[in-house]
């Protein structure tokens, strides 16, 4: 197992948990103690976790795992959210993404998508992502607005005042929202305030609304509002999703698309 992915479990085991014994994510992981007090040290020292005697805890009550350790989870399931929601993007519209895994593999769909590979442009991206519009730059069919903004380490997303700006000045066709949660009486919801109004206002200048978002996001609460549920035109999920849950979100209003 390479650094990286062993630093990715650490991780989402310390999130699971809240608490890791050395012994017990060395057995997890199968690796050496003193392999894992490395692991724990160095992620200490970027403030991805504290060090405690004999193991560690999570950084701080409201920890958020940063992006770029989030990458493995529900990935096939992601990445069939995001060919599926690229098919649902018509060539020539402009297009918002906000930042997240599921939208970074929706713009990895798009880019890859037959009948986008031309045009002036093929597709307008507008994204407070710093990851996606790196992605997407390379792409010259693609016209990539970038927002400005303060940048967030854990999801490389801009956001403040200069961000409103911009989003201020300009329309939409569609919105694509990555999301930590998603009910029908609570609404979409981000973990981040800042992140919210951002894609709150995403939402407001597109005309119309996808979320893309796992079955495990579903039913679930988040601290910080997006929009409500009557606000989303489609919903773009995996096929975990119960019968019952999309039953409540078609009465509410908004096409459910399980892949």
């Amino acid at each position: 197992m390479s650094r990286d992915a062993r630093w990715q479990a650490l991780l989402e085991l310390l999130v699971e948990r809240g608490r890791l014994d050395v012994e017990e994510a060395a057995a997890e992981l199968a690796v050496s103690a003193a392999t894992i007090r490395r692991d724990f040290d160095q992620l200490a020292e970027q403030q991805m976790l504290v060090r405690t005697r004999g193991g560690a805890v999570v950084h701080g009550v409201s920890y958020e795992l940063p992006l770029r350790y989030k990458t493995a989870r529900h990935a096939s399931e992601k990445q069939r959210i995001a060919k599926a929601v690229a098919d649902l993007v018509a060539p020539g519209e402009a297009v918002g993404l906000t930042g997240g895994t599921t939208t970074t593999e929706v713009a990895r769909a798009l880019a890859v998508r037959s009948g986008l590979a031309s045009g002036s442009p093929a597709l307008t991206i507008v994204t407070n992502a710093l990851n996606i519009a790196n992605e997407l730059a390379v792409r010259p069919q693609f016209k990539i607005v970038l927002t400005g903004g303060v940048a967030r380490p854990q999801s490389y997303e801009l956001v403040g005042p200069l961000a409103d700006g911009v989003l201020g000045q300009i329309t939409l066709d569609v919105a694509v929202l990555g999301v930590v949660a998603l009910d029908v009486t609570h609404g979409a919801a981000a973990a981040d305030e800042a992140e919210a109004a951002i894609n709150r206002l995403l939402c407001e200048r597109a005309e119309r609304v996808i979320v893309a978002a796992d079955s495990s996001k579903l039913g679930q609460r988040a601290f910080a509002r997006i929009c409500a549920a009557e606000s989303v035109d489609t919903l773009v999920t995996d096929v975990a999703v119960s019968g019952d849950m999309v039953r409540r979100f078609e009465e509410a209003g908004v096409a459910v698309v399980a892949v």
